[in-house]
């Protein structure tokens, strides 16, 4: 549950826009980079004093802070000051429960993402909140930990490859959210391997166990439900709201990031309908196999009953049964039972009952 669900609680009776670090435990040390850019040069810098972080603001060329670790809250207070974030905002940024959306402030854009990976080790959906802030001239990203989806955008504005370091600080924002829904293909693209594999293993021979897999697929996919249907109300509110940090050469970007959540959603469906319909299969394949057995169980409960019937009929012993004092009786009695089971097989086979 705690995958679905963030544990609150201290922020209980606290004043909006108080910081406080809501999220798993973590120990490393908070680190940031940046990314100062125009078409000519870039320059990768890790600046850790307010002074840094200032010039980086006022910098008429467009600059990336990215920042992994917001469990320091003093550091992200800090970098926050300098950026003149709005305390709702930083708020949001430590407190690593929220849902992707978009927030509009004086001066910035706050925008939350859920950024997933597969998980080899645990077969799981990873998820990790993603916060942007996009300014005039500059992006802010936060991050939980170390490692994410945005190397091929580093190397992009490294190699001077695209329209990156040609655009705007909006045009940043859209590679950054574009990079995070495209890497959802990635997860969905390991989930549906394993849902066509179940799907093959089931036809072949269905197994108790298999169930319990179809209850963890039909989890995870909640999982990325849960992050991508939030997202797609994110990206129509940027296309939608009239927001002068948005140009409108980006506006068409945008759009294409909003088809690509709609896909994924689509995606997503039709996912948690195969594994119903595997669930189906399943339950579909077990009543049958009940059935058969049940059948063979009545076909044999048939054909003794009548040989019960005669057993009993002979196994009264009353003093005047003519049968019992007949020499050849015992052996008459055999064959009439054993022709009236051979007649009874020979008849279920004709109905093909058998």
């Amino acid at each position: 549950m705690a995958r679905f669900v963030r544990r609150s609680t201290k922020k209980i009776g606290q004043m909006p826009g108080t910081a406080e670090y809501v999220g798993d435990a973590r120990e490393h040390s908070v680190s940031i980079d940046a990314f100062e850019y125009d078409a000519e040069d870039v320059v990768r810098t890790y600046p850790t004093t307010e002074q840094e972080l200032a010039t980086l603001r006022d910098s008429p060329r467009c600059a990336w802070i990215n920042v992994d670790g917001v469990h320091d809250v003093d550091t992200v207070q800090r970098i926050a000051d300098v950026f003149d974030l709005h305390p709702l905002a930083v708020e949001d940024i430590v407190h690593t429960g929220q849902r992707p959306k978009l927030d509009e402030y004086a001066g910035h854009l706050y925008i939350v993402l859920r950024m997933l990976r597969w998980d080899e080790r645990t077969q799981q959906v990873d998820d990790e909140q993603v916060s942007m802030i996009v300014g005039p001239t500059w992006v802010l990203s936060f991050q939980e930990r170390q490692g994410d989806v945005f190397n091929p955008i580093r190397e992009r504005i490294q190699t001077n490859r695209g329209r990156v370091r040609k655009l705007g600080a909006d045009y940043l924002s859209y590679a950054l959210l574009d990079a995070v829904v495209d890497h959802y293909f990635a997860v969905l693209e390991e989930l549906g391997d394993q849902i066509e594999a179940m799907g093959e293993e089931m036809a072949r021979d269905p197994k108790p166990e298999e169930l319990d897999a179809i209850r963890r697929l039909k989890r995870e996919l909640l999982f990325v439900r849960k992050s991508v249907w939030p997202t797609r109300e994110l990206l129509s509110a940027l296309q939608r709201d009239e927001n002068p940090l948005l140009t409108e050469s980006v506006r068409p970007y945008l759009r294409d990031v909003y088809d690509h959540t709609i896909q994924t959603i689509d995606t997503v469906e039709t996912f948690r309908d195969m594994l119903s319909s595997l669930t189906d299969l399943y339950m579909t394949s077990v009543s049958n196999r009940m059935n058969e057995v049940m059948k063979v169980l009545t076909i044999i409960a048939t054909i003794f009953i009548p040989l019960s019937f005669v057993a009993g009929v002979y196994g009264m012993n009353f003093t005047f049964m003519p049968e019992l004092g007949w020499k050849y009786g015992y052996f008459c009695v055999l064959g009439l039972m054993f022709c009236m089971a051979a007649a009874m097989v020979v008849y279920f086979k004709r109905k093909r009952w058998m």
